[in-house]
């Protein structure tokens, strides 16, 4: 039997077969749906900074340790420099709160963890394997409670030392042993030290302040700049052996907060327990 195509209605347009596409979409109460998508700039920071984590883990492979450890720091500026890029174009989103997670765990968690392994811990054999999968969970576990937590935690502190700090302070010490001609094998002990103590610490409940309440559109004394100019004079001399002190004072300052206030009889918990609002954009 044969079938005759159906007639249109008078005065129907005849929509093409991608006639839907492109089309705005509205909801129910006639308001346009926005798409979905993902916002360039800050999201460019944060791939950039993957890249580094991963180029990290490549040349640790290759043993050329002092372009792995630099990548790890260059890593470190570009993730601080994400989330202020997204807060200042108004561009924060959930997609890249968890991107900049992921991220975060391949060049604060996995690289410095392949790096130590790769230079110093590999001659310990199951205790150097050990200690640098502490490390990777210990980073794995901090963001996770991080992103979790977000919203009870105080701004003015970090529950644990943050992973690029942790970071820091392993890709530091391999920068200025090697700076120094020191072979990894002659440090093993101390690699494994530095390894769990900087993975351990990442999960403790320490306070470490995180420089988020300090306003910088306020004015400032001419001493302010004078010192910030200093510090920069002093890394450019010799960056090895003036980054590592720095990370390393800023993962005890942590501890000595710690004491501090529990010797004054202060609270030690950083749970947030004012009314003040908690910035949706500090997850990025």
């Amino acid at each position: 039997m044969p079938i005759f195509p159906r007639r249109r209605k008078p005065g129907a347009k005849k929509l093409s077969r991608f006639g839907k596409i492109g089309r705005q979409k509205f909801d129910a109460n006639g308001i346009p749906v926005r798409r979905r998508g993902i916002y360039l700039l800050p999201n460019a920071f944060t791939t950039a900074a993957l890249f580094c984590g991963f180029y990290a883990i490549v040349m640790a492979m290759n043993q050329r340790f002092e372009h792995a450890t630099w990548a790890i720091f260059v890593a470190m500026v570009l993730d601080a420099l994400d989330g202020r890029v997204a807060r200042l174009t108004n561009t924060q989103s959930e997609f890249g709160a968890q991107y900049d997670s992921l991220s975060d765990m391949v060049s604060f968690g996995a690289a410095p963890a392949l790096v130590i392994y790769e230079w110093s811990l590999r001659g310990l054999g199951k205790l150097g394997w050990i200690a640098a999968f502490v490390y990777c969970a210990g980073a794995a576990c901090r963001l996770a409670r991080f992103n979790t937590n977000i919203d009870v935690v105080d701004k003015r502190y970090f529950q644990g030392l943050p992973s690029p700090a942790a970071a820091a302070i392993v890709a530091g010490f391999i920068l200025m042993m090697t700076d120094l001609g020191v072979s990894g094998m002659q440090m093993s002990w101390i690699s494994f030290g530095i390894a769990l103590f900087a993975g351990l610490t990442m999960v403790t409940n320490v306070p470490f302040y995180s420089f988020k309440d300090v306003n910088f559109r306020k004015s400032v004394p001419f001493i302010a700049v004078f010192l910030i100019a200093l510090a920069f004079a002093l890394v450019s001399i010799d960056p090895p052996k003036v980054l590592w002190p720095i990370f390393v004072a800023y993962g005890l300052s942590g501890y000595a907060v710690y004491l501090w206030r529990l010797a004054k009889g202060k609270p030690v918990s950083i749970v947030q327990t004012d009314a003040e609002p908690i910035d949706p954009s500090d997850r990025s």
